[in-house]
C-alpha cells in the first residue's frame, strides 16, 4: 500500500479555504464566460501554450494550502480587511487610502512584459490575464507580513512557470519587477506627500532562485475572485517568507538580469530596508522591534493580537536552503 506523507507546510482538508469561497470564484467565472476556455491565441510574442485546453487537464482543482504547521492561528483573515487595510503608496499612505482612492483604477488595457536575458520574450495583454484566472484553479493560502500579517487565499501561479517558458539564459541571476507608473491614476505617485516621498515606479528584486522557488507566486486573485485594485490589480507578486513590501504589485515589467537590481524601500532608507527582506525576528528594524507581529484576524484592526514572528514567515524548510551560509544580520 502507498502512503502519501503530506508536506508540512501542506495543511488537511479541513484546513483548506472554505467551500463557499471556492465556489464563488466558479460562479464568477461562468459569469464572465470562461468556463471551459480554450487554447490562448499566441502572436509572436507570447508564450502561452502551457495554458492550453490539453495542459489545464493537469491542473491541480481543489484549493491549496500553504501554512506551517507551527502556526498555531490558521485563521482566514476576513475579506474586508484584506481589501480594505492595504499598503500601496501610489494610492496614498494610509493604510485607508487605497481601498478609497483605487476604485476608478483601469487595468484594461494592460501589458506585462517579461524580457531581458531570456530567450523568449513574453507579452501578456490584460486578456491574457483574464484568460489565467479563468484557467488557473490553485487557490493558495498564505501568511503574509507587513507590519501586521494575514492569512490569504491567493488564486495564482507559481512564478517559475512563466519565468521557465521565457528561458533565461544562464548569465540571468537576479529578477526585477516593475510596477504601472501613472501619475493621473496614482495620485500617490502625482504627490510626494501623498506617496511617502518614494521615487517611481516602484520596483523590486528577487535572485533567480528565490524566484524559482514553488512558494513565490503571481497572483491574479484572492478569495476566489479577481484582484481588486487596491490589493495589486491585475497581477502581482507573492512572495510569502519575506515582509510584504517585496510582494510588489500592479507590475508592468519583469526583467531578467545579471547585476542586483534597485528596490525601492532599499533606495528610500537602505539601513531599514534591505535587498532580501526576509522576515526574521532576530534583526530588527532601526525603529522597532520584529520579535512579534499582529494578527489580523476577526478582530479589530488595532486590536492587540499580537504572536511571536517565526524565521522565514515559517516557512523554513522550503526556504532556508537559499541562504545557507549567509549572515542574515549583514544581508538583511
Amino acid at each position: 500500500m502507498r502512503i502519501k506523507i503530506p508536506k508540512s507546510w501542506q495543511l488537511t482538508a479541513n484546513d483548506v479555504t472554505d467551500e463557499s469561497v471556492y465556489r464563488q470564484r466558479r460562479t464568477l467565472l461562468k459569469n464572465m464566460g470562461f468556463l471551459g476556455a480554450g487554447a490562448l491565441m499566441s502572436t509572436p510574442a507570447h508564450s502561452l501554450d502551457w495554458f492550453s485546453k490539453s495542459a489545464k487537464k493537469t491542473f491541480i482543482t481543489e484549493p491549496l494550502t500553504y501554512l506551517p504547521q507551527s502556526d498555531k492561528q490558521q485563521i482566514l483573515t476576513p475579506e474586508s480587511k484584506v481589501i480594505s487595510h492595504n499598503n500601496f503608496y501610489e494610492f496614498g499612505a494610509s493604510k485607508s487610502d487605497p481601498v478609497n482612492n483605487a476604485q476608478s483604477f483601469q487595468t484594461n488595457p494592460w501589458q506585462l512584459t517579461i524580457s531581458g536575458q531570456v530567450e523568449n520574450k513574453i507579452i501578456l495583454d490584460y486578456d491574457d490575464l483574464t484568460r489565467l484566472f479563468a484557467l488557473e484553479e490553485r487557490i493558495y493560502r498564505l501568511r503574509c507580513v507587513e507590519a501586521w500579517s494575514m492569512v490569504i487565499p491567493w488564486v495564482g501561479f507559481q512564478l517559475s512557470t512563466l519565468l521557465a517558458k521565457a528561458k533565461p539564459l544562464s548569465s540571468a541571476k537576479y529578477v526585477a519587477f516593475e510596477t504601472l507608473e501613472d501619475p493621473e491614476q496614482m495620485p500617490g505617485q502625482a504627490s510626494r506627500r501623498l506617496g511617502g516621498g518614494i521615487n517611481y515606479p516602484y520596483v523590486e528584486g528577487l535572485r533567480i532562485d528565490e524566484a524559482e522557488n514553488p512558494l513565490t507566486l503571481m497572483a491574479v486573485g484572492l478569495y476566489g475572485k479577481t484582484l481588486p485594485p487596491q490589493n495589486g490589480a491585475p497581477i502581482r507578486l507573492v512572495v510569502p517568507w519575506k515582509y510584504g513590501f517585496k510582494s510588489i504589485k500592479s507590475i508592468v515589467g519583469i526583467t531578467l538580469l545579471d547585476k542586483q537590481p534597485p528596490t525601492t524601500w532599499n533606495q528610500l532608507a537602505a539601513n531599514e530596508y534591505g535587498f532580501y527582506a526576509n522576515v526574521n525576528p532576530g534583526v530588527d528594524h532601526p525603529r522597532w522591534s520584529q520579535a512579534s507581529e499582529r494578527r489580523i484576524t476577526t478582530g479589530g484592526l488595532l486590536a492587540r493580537n499580537r504572536i511571536d514572528t517565526q524565521m522565514f514567515n515559517g516557512y523554513g524548510e522550503q526556504v532556508a536552503h537559499l541562504y545557507k551560509g549567509m549572515d542574515l544580520r549583514a544581508n538583511y
